[in-house]
């Protein structure tokens, strides 16, 4: 089912790409600069320097709880699912990085303000590198781990994730084709790296 929903945002992506630059020009024109300040300070929330740290802090609270033979199965669980985040956000993060260097493109701020737009293949330059979304990523890779912690509130963690990414397209910092490819990749990274590197820990359901 992931791996089929991962597919489908990455299809939708790619054919976003042929509504993308009238999308962001409207979205630009109509979000106020208050609902902007709204969408910015909730955003970042889905920025991938926050999860590494908390996956981190849950690592080092884990090992607490061994060392004074505490909640042994929650820790074990909370070991496994931390590494698996972060695995996640490896493997995904290498993937999109490929992307970004290698197609190249800009950001629809920058067609907005200086009039740059599109790709740049095998340009390696780091000014093009709107496509595809790491946020998007990201966010999507916290959704699974969630969902597999907490499995009956998954859809609050796919919506709050939708959201949050969605957010990108929003403040124009993204297109939309590369906040749905971004969350296909990290649908997708999450699902392999549970399967293969933790299979005893991935829901029937992967």
């Amino acid at each position: 089912m992931l791996l089929w929903s991962g597919l489908i945002f990455i299809l939708l992506g790619v054919a976003a790409l042929a509504i993308d630059r009238r999308l962001a020009h409207f979205i630009y024109d109509h979000v106020s600069a208050t609902a902007h300040k709204r969408l910015d300070s909730i955003t970042h929330y889905a920025k991938a320097g926050h999860w590494l740290a908390a996956a981190v802090l849950a690592l080092i609270v884990a090992a607490v709880f061994r060392h004074f033979d505490l909640l042994n199965t929650d820790a074990d669980m909370m070991v496994t699912y931390s590494i698996a985040f972060i695995a996640s956000l490896m493997v995904g993060s290498l993937v999109l990085h490929v992307i970004k260097l290698v197609l190249g493109r800009r950001r629809p701020r920058d067609d907005m303000e200086m009039g740059l737009y599109g790709f740049m293949p095998f340009a390696f330059n780091t000014d093009y590198n709107s496509f595809p979304s790491g946020h998007a990523l990201t966010i999507c890779c916290v959704a699974v781990i969630f969902t597999c912690v907490w499995p009956m509130l998954w859809p609050v963690w796919f919506v709050v994730a939708a959201i949050l990414a969605v957010t990108r397209a929003l403040l124009t910092a993204h297109f939309l084709s590369d906040v749905l490819i971004g969350a296909g990749i990290g649908l997708i990274a999450a699902r392999e790296v549970l399967l293969l590197g933790f299979p005893g820990f991935a829901p029937h359901w992967f």
